[in-house]
């Protein structure tokens, strides 16, 4: 069993090369699992209008502390009934892209970046962000037990992912790849294979966002990248000193700083 060479620092390190197990590359999200599989269908209305107006608002039709259109006004103009238009400006709200006032109507209050609908998969933007709030959830308490049960070939696999990671950051890489192989890693050491079918089941859409945010973060200052790094490398540090609620609380807050970083380009936690 190869044990992880270098230790990183708690203050966290620059560069995070900390071990050399030969883990295969992912050259594409795993399949979900059979049982979880489910018959294709069309996006619920409400996400297709969170989509639409998500990508005028991005786009500028609509600036920050401009006024959207009315409820009866969005009815019409995309033929949904109001429980669909009040479902989606309530998203929209709770991503924090618009704020509603009693009487006023609803207000542009910060416009992502228009990289996020150019790179996002067509009609999937909900989804995305809806994937992440599960996210948080199922791998906060999956990085909880890892930090209990992982062995060195956990600490491995994980060293290796951060190592690629850190190697995609220093060429200008998306780095997806190796991130999604880290998350992996934090759930196989769970040593409760539902974890592991968990995130097989959400591969597809995690995959997406992970290219989707990697993507943004790239097109940003540098120190965005360093950032997701810096999260990354405590969630390992949490993990590898056997600290449970200290994994969970920096597996939950990356994912919500992803989500966050994704939604508002200016988001700097």
């Amino acid at each position: 069993m190869k044990k992880a060479r270098n230790e990183i620092s708690q203050a966290g390190a620059d560069r995070a090369i900390v071990g050399t197990a030969d883990i295969q590359r992912v050259a594409e999200p795993p399949r979900p699992a059979e049982g979880f599989r489910t018959a294709e269908r069309p996006p619920r209305l409400a996400d297709q209008l969170y989509d639409q107006l998500l990508q005028q608002i991005t786009q500028g039709k609509y600036p920050e502390e401009s006024r959207l259109p009315s409820e009866f006004d969005l009815c019409a103009a995309f033929g949904v009934s109001r429980p669909v238009v009040r479902e989606a400006l309530f998203r929209l709200q709770t991503d924090g892209i618009v704020v509603s006032q009693r009487g006023a109507g609803s207000y542009v209050r910060r416009r992502p970046s228009p990289e996020l609908v150019r790179l996002a998969p067509i009609g999937g933007l909900a989804e995305l962000v809806r994937c992440m709030e599960l996210r948080r959830a199922i791998e906060g308490d999956a990085a909880y037990m890892a930090a209990l049960r992982r062995n060195d070939d956990d600490l491995d696999a994980m060293a290796s992912a951060l190592n690629d990671m850190q190697r995609a950051l220093d060429d200008r890489q998306v780095g997806n790849e190796a991130d999604f192989r880290f998350h992996q890693a934090v759930a196989l050491a769970c040593r409760n294979d539902l974890f592991v079918t968990a995130l097989q089941s959400l591969a597809t859409q995690i995959f997406d966002y992970m290219r989707v945010m990697r993507s943004l973060a790239l097109a940003s200052e540098a120190s965005r990248g360093r950032q997701v790094q810096r999260e990354h490398e405590r969630i390992f540090l949490a993990i590898k000193n056997e600290k449970p609620d200290e994994a969970r609380d920096a597996m939950r807050e990356h994912i919500n700083n992803s989500r966050m970083r994704t939604l508002d380009e200016t988001f700097a936690p």
